[in-house]
């Protein structure tokens, strides 16, 4: 049985984006290397936003707030 491998991390993905970015920057890439790596660098953004959208959910879940925050008038009758 081979092990499952593991998911990567947010930092993970975000440290291969940034490998990608450095990779389309450079000037002596083809066309194809360079839709190449566009498509894996959708393909890591999709995954990072998901990993961001659990995050916030697991948030939201401990702290109770399930709605979006609503904006409150600042009260600054305790400075005069």
């Amino acid at each position: 049985m081979t092990p499952r491998k593991k998911d990567p991390g947010f930092n993970e993905i975000l440290a291969e984006l940034e490998e990608v970015v450095e990779q389309l920057e450079s000037s002596d890439v083809s066309l194809e290397a360079s839709l190449q790596a566009f498509e894996k660098g959708v393909a890591l953004t999709r995954s990072a936003q998901k990993l961001l959208a659990e995050a916030e959910q697991k948030v939201q879940l401990l702290t109770g707030s399930g709605e979006d925050p609503e904006a409150e008038d600042f009260d600054d009758e305790d400075e005069q």
